[in-house]
């Protein structure tokens, strides 16, 4: 399993030979708009956390591009069916076997409507298990003692978690939601995109290294694998 980090929340996987972006939003960030082609990526499957504008911009321009899937929840997979595009509807709770791997919709704590205001369902994460490899990908939320549940069914590999603060989770949380779904590697995202959300790189490392854990921040394009 391979992933790559495009800034915010955005991420490439590759897993089984198929090609996963989730929360596609890098046209508009400023700093992934100068470093990735949305036109040139490949994409079997795009999931969806949520309908904030800084994770679906480029959602349909890729899907239309690559003919990928939209998997998201009914709300937000709906309003992608209506504009011709093919689409895995789930909700919370909710497991589906995919070609790829096993995926299941999780709980968030955030908010979820479109950029013109219209309801965008309830906001979400996911757990995916492929390649016997299993990620957690918490999207936009708060700490929240849901994320006990997760490994009361499955073992984590990675967990992908917002550390920016001010609108999600910020380090501290961080430390503590790693605890809860028994995972001591992750991946940071949902930072430094703008002023709301700048972190301090060395000193967020260090207070994951202090409680015995690993925290790493990707630069723009840069890949890891499990």
């Amino acid at each position: 399993m391979k992933i790559t980090f495009y800034g915010q929340n955005s991420l490439a996987i590759e897993v089984s030979g198929k090609y996963i972006l989730v929360d596609p939003f890098i046209s508009g960030n400023p700093l992934s708009k100068d470093k990735v082609d949305i036109l040139k990526l490949k994409a079997d499957y795009i999931l969806l956390t949520h309908a904030h504008e800084d994770h679906i911009l480029d959602a349909e321009a890729i899907a239309k591009n690559t003919g990928a899937k939209i998997v998201s929840n009914y709300e937000i997979a709906m309003h992608y069916q209506t504009k011709g595009i093919d689409v895995h509807p789930m909700n919370h709770g909710g497991n589906w076997n995919f070609d790829f791997g096993k995926v299941k919709y999780v709980n968030a704590v955030h908010t979820s409507s479109f950029p013109d205001g219209s309801y965008g369902g309830q906001p979400g994460g996911f757990v995916i298990e492929g390649e016997h490899k299993n990620i957690y990908i918490a999207g936009d939320t708060a700490l929240t003692m849901d994320m006990k549940l997760i490994p009361m069914q499955t073992k984590l590999d990675l967990a992908i978690l917002p550390i920016g603060d001010n609108f999600t989770m910020g380090i501290d949380d961080a430390i503590i939601a790693s605890t809860f779904v028994d995972c001591e590697k992750v991946l940071g995202v949902h930072y430094d995109t703008f002023g709301f959300i700048e972190i301090n790189h060395d000193e967020a490392k260090k207070k994951f290294f202090d409680a015995g854990k690993d925290l790493m921040l990707l630069e723009i394009g840069e890949s890891i694998e499990l």
